[in-house]
């Protein structure tokens, strides 16, 4: 019986021993690499960058009033449609005191001298009919009672104007209605019934009563970077992307790059604008943020494969072309590479269409596992 254990315990060992060995072996053993197999194609290449920015439109108008006063009424909110000379806003005046008083004033001393000047001129049309003054002397008369007439006329406009802000004779005309200047969109109205404006001057910009714009000439805005502004210039396609419509790109041009550039975050920008072609089935809505893909380079049918398949070294680029596929071998060959996108390079020279190439290498868990 002590010999069978014997026997047993010198079987497990040499056992483990001849394990051990054929383990160490095996591990010695070099894995053999597979690899993705890339073919030459052709393809349209483009070197693309990418600014950020928001959707404007060309011209935003603010709309102002030309006399001070209350908001009495608003005819119109944001999104409302107008054309110009459309009525947004009537406005109350609240003359001042002194003003008032010096136009009514006015008015008092115009009306005595036109009664007067309308006593002369009855009576000396009466003496020129009778032929005793001469027909100087009544022209005379007659113009010093139109002058009169006039101001007294004078006299009242003003009056109306500044106690209402309506002249008499011309009450659609009137500064207290504030009309649009141009056809488009209204975008906001910042002001309410009750608020108190101003009309600009030298001094004061004025009270904006609303923002008006044409919706049908927008523009995308954004930054480029200056490493990117070399590359760019005017008349390039762009593609917009919104962030707000999915799955809706929007071709531009671009038309403005502006000549000075501006410190953002320790970098330096330059502005940039784009036209853009908006359809009439799409409303695109003031200040949505977007994105625009601008086509610096663009090479169409030539040769091309992942740029993962290239290897760079200095200044020369290799390939490792098919050989055969089982075993997997490959002939290391130098090539011109051209444009990239980031994903796809062009092939200038050195291999052919159809042509296959090593590209990645393909692992699994097993593999990884026993590299470990």
């Amino acid at each position: 019986m002590k010999k069978f254990f014997k026997f047993f315990l010198l079987f497990l060992l040499l056992f483990a021993v001849v394990g051990t060995l054929f383990f160490l072996w095996k591990k010695s053993q070099p894995v053999e690499k597979k690899y993705q197999i890339e073919q030459v194609t052709k393809a349209n290449i483009e070197k693309r960058t990418v600014a950020t920015g928001k959707v404007e439109p060309r011209n935003e108008i603010l709309i102002k009033p030309q006399m001070s006063g209350i908001i009495a009424e608003i005819y119109k909110e944001a999104g409302d449609k107008v054309t110009a000379g459309d009525i947004i806003a009537k406005i109350k005046v609240i003359p001042d005191m002194v003003s008032l008083n010096t136009a009514e004033s006015r008015v008092s001393r115009a009306k005595l001298a036109f009664d007067q000047a309308q006593k002369n001129y009855d009576r000396d049309a009466k003496l020129y009919a009778e032929k005793v003054i001469s027909r100087e002397e009544f022209e005379k008369t007659e113009l010093e009672y139109n002058n009169d007439k006039e101001e007294l006329q004078a006299a009242k406009d003003n009056l109306s104007l500044t106690r209402d802000g309506i002249l008499t004779d011309k009450s659609q005309q009137t500064n207290t209605l504030v009309r649009s200047t141009i056809t488009g969109t209204i975008l906001d109205v910042p002001v309410k019934v009750g608020n108190s404006v101003i009309q600009s001057n030298n001094f004061n910009d004025g009270t904006t009563i609303a923002t008006v714009a044409n919706m049908n000439d927008m523009l995308f805005v954004g930054k480029l970077d200056e490493t990117e502004v070399g590359r760019v210039k005017v008349g390039m396609p762009m593609d917009i992307t919104i962030g707000a419509i999915e799955g809706t790109k929007l071709s531009a041009v671009l038309e403005y790059v502006s000549p000075k550039g501006t410190e953002e975050n320790g970098a330096i920008m330059f502005e940039m604008k784009a036209a853009m072609k908006i359809p009439d089935t799409l409303f695109v809505r003031a200040g949505y943020s977007a994105n625009a893909e601008i086509v610096l380079n663009k090479v169409e049918n030539v040769l091309s494969i992942p740029e993962s398949c290239v290897e760079f070294s200095a200044d020369t680029a290799y390939v490792y072309v098919l050989k055969s596929k089982d075993p997997q071998t490959f002939e290391k060959r130098r090539v011109t590479t051209g444009m990239s996108d980031g994903i796809k390079i062009e092939v200038k020279n050195g291999l052919k269409q159809k042509e296959q190439v090593r590209g990645t290498e393909i692992t699994d868990k097993k593999t990884d596992e026993a590299k470990k």
